[in-house]
């Protein structure tokens, strides 16, 4: 099974698990077998479709085909260290094994069980679309940096003292390959979809060049743009509102005119909290309305 791979990003509170949500309802409606993962600390996927998901693959009561996950950061870090300790607890004493703990204790590898995690799902083939419903853009990008550096890092770790900060290289060094593949299918634009989630405003529109650019950096090209929260027109009656819209509008056409080889989708504020299934049903049919090219 061809599995496409759809991650949101942009800066917290712009709307990425409500459109990402939307998203998934949309494909599983489809008939396509669909999994929306959360790798976002903050996540909230157990409140917008009213059920307990936690850090177990959940099927999505009321609809079929939807199925989420939200990875909970300490679990996924236990898990990751367990597995890279693993194959040392029968070579080695106590003692080795305390020592390597120690080194896996850093920041990095609570990115790197992150990314494991992420990754696990790129390796997977059981659904034929996963959405990665994503942390805030600046983690993101180091998150998807990760591959890259670290496949550099295993190399020249692997020349030098054989240590990295995540423990022996040797533990890691069947990893490479995993976070290579990683990284091209994150690039190739047949299977990944990336997609920022933005507000009308200045700074969700440069926080959005700017993240665009870095990924652009590593390769990885932006596909979609969605503008969310944008006032309806006709409620743009009263002078206060009226002017709230026409702002609104000036950062459309800018975003327009910066991404203009990049499609844009406009999505309309509700008079009502973006939760349930029936809700992203009715912001499916305004986002994917006439979009031909999301079938």
């Amino acid at each position: 099974m061809e599995t496409k791979f759809i991650l949101f990003s942009g800066k917290g509170g712009v709307g990425k698990t409500s459109m990402a949500s939307t998203t998934a309802v949309y494909y599983a409606d489809q008939g396509k077998k669909t999994l929306i993962v959360t790798t976002d600390p903050a996540a909230n996927l157990s409140d917008v479709f009213e059920q307990e998901i936690g850090h177990n693959i959940t099927k999505i009561n009321g609809i079929e085909n939807l199925y989420a996950m939200e990875i909970d950061s300490d679990k996924a870090t236990m898990e990751y260290k367990e597995r890279s300790l693993a194959p040392m607890r029968e070579l080695f004493g106590e003692e080795l094994i305390q020592v390597a703990e120690e080194q896996l204790s850093g920041p990095c590898t609570e990115e790197m069980a992150a990314f494991d995690k992420f990754i696990d799902f790129m390796d997977a083939d059981d659904y034929e679309i996963v959405i990665f419903d994503t942390a805030p853009t600046g983690h993101t990008i180091r998150l998807l940096e990760l591959p890259v550096d670290w496949s550099k890092h295993i190399e020249e770790s692997a020349k030098g003292s054989g240590q990295t900060c995540m423990g022996p290289v040797a533990l890691i060094q069947d990893s490479k390959k995993k976070y290579d593949d990683a990284i091209a299918k994150l690039r190739d634009l047949h299977k990944t979809d990336f997609i920022f989630v933005m507000q009308p405003e200045q700074t969700s529109l440069e926080e959005t060049i700017r993240s665009s650019e870095d990924l652009q950096e590593i390769g990885i090209k932006t596909t979609r743009i969605i503008i969310n929260g944008i006032l309806p027109k006709e409620e743009a009656i009263h002078p206060f509102f009226k002017k709230k819209y026409e702002r609104q509008q000036m950062y459309v056409e800018k975003a327009r005119e910066v991404f203009e080889n990049i499609p844009i989708q406009t999505m309309t504020l509700f008079d009502s909290e973006l939760k349930g299934i029936d809700m992203f049903r009715k912001s499916g049919s305004k986002l994917f309305k006439g979009s031909g090219h999301h079938e």
